[in-house]
């Protein structure tokens, strides 16, 4: 089996509302999709969505880089993953976002061709609970705890909350937010390397009484050597994110003993091929893990929940920024039941493709 055409398309899509992070407001998700064709006949498809202020990547530069990518793919044989993926990296260093949309797509076609659903074709099975919490952008503290009441009136158990202000915003949010929703329902904060270490360990013990599950990269990410100290003076759990990308990062975390859990996105990893090495450093380590992403549509999240069935260390899911899109082109895919239950089909593959019409409006290119 060979790579027959490789088309790439540029898939913007509106968000129902400005979603702010202390890294920046996002008014539209600027995604690239990427679909993979053999000589057998078979199609993969993959996605991801590039993010300037994290993976150093736009729409753009990831649409003129999928085409570096994919020509040197043209005729290699789609089922070899690791060569592909050694390719791919020599072709151009980092870029992982627009790397782990070929690599979804040639996992799909990989699970396709052993009649798996991609789950099954990872070792995994379709045995667990995914529940996915909902993100609360940072605000006011009166609209976020507003938003808050609308997320649990809407069936959610579990909500996630953008902070990276100071000490009396961010202790303010959770407060009233605390006020509208209760104390039961668990709550997860993600500060995107918005707090300075002293900062952070202060903010974090004064967070504590207000039952939160976890604190996702709460410095910067070049700062990760004080990582552990915020570990071990923390009440709250402490999960790496921006400072996890890789299996190297993984290794590195791990062995300075750095953090309680990893969050694990598979466009920081470069796609599903090394998101499984970190996944394995994780469980040999004895550490839980989140399965998260970015602003994709229902396609690259569909990709993520199979993989967060791969493994019994994979405890949390954040996968609600489908619901935040005006648009759903994905057929097929992650169904989302109530309370946050993801439904991840059992169809040989990946089980999710996108609209014909809709790629047929989109900027593309094809590569043949």
């Amino acid at each position: 089996m060979k790579i027959k055409e490789i088309a790439i398309y540029q898939s913007p899509i509106k968000l129902k509302e400005p979603f702010v992070i202390s890294l920046g407001r996002h008014d539209c998700a600027e995604n690239i999709i990427v679909v993979v064709t053999t000589d057998d006949g078979l199609t993969g498809f993959g996605e991801c969505c590039p993010f300037k202020t994290i993976n150093g990547e736009s729409m753009e530069s990831a649409f003129v880089v999928g085409k570096y990518l994919g020509q040197p793919l043209i005729g290699k044989n789609p089922l070899d993953i690791e060569l592909c993926t050694a390719i791919m990296d020599a072709v151009i260093f980092s870029n992982s976002s627009i790397k782990s949309a070929f690599d979804i797509a040639l996992y799909d076609i990989a699970a396709q061709n052993a009649n798996l659903p991609l789950y099954a074709f990872l070792k995994g099975k379709n045995n667990k609970k995914l529940i996915t919490d909902y993100t609360i952008s940072i605000d006011a503290a009166e609209k976020m705890a507003a938003d808050a009441t609308k997320i649990i009136a809407n069936g959610f158990q579990i909500i996630k909350v953008k902070l990276g202000g100071t000490k009396i915003e961010d202790l303010e949010r959770i407060q009233k937010i605390r006020s509208a929703v209760g104390m039961e329902i668990p709550i997860r904060i993600d500060a995107n390397q918005g707090w300075k270490t002293e900062e952070a360990v202060d903010i974090l013990k004064a967070l504590y009484p207000y039952n939160i599950q976890h604190c996702e990269e709460p410095i910067p990410r070049w700062d990760f050597m004080q990582l552990p100290r915020i570990k071990n003076e923390s009440p709250i759990s402490i999960m790496a994110d921006e400072s996890c990308c890789d299996h190297h990062d993984a290794k590195r975390l791990i062995d300075l003993s750095a953090c309680d859990q990893i969050n694990v996105k598979l466009g920081k990893s470069s796609g599903i091929f090394k998101a499984l090495k970190i996944i394995r450093l994780a469980e040999v380590a004895n550490i839980n893990m989140q399965v998260g992403g970015f602003l994709e549509s229902r396609l690259a999240f569909t990709a993520s929940a199979h993989l967060a069935l791969s493994s019994e260390n994979i405890v949390h899911c954040d996968f609600d920024s489908p619901f935040m899109l005006r648009e759903d082109p994905v057929i097929g895919g992650i169904q989302y039941s109530l309370k946050g239950e993801i439904i991840v089909p059992d169809q040989i593959g990946l089980g999710a493709s996108v609209d014909s019409a809709y790629l047929q409006e989109l900027t593309k290119v094809v590569l043949n």
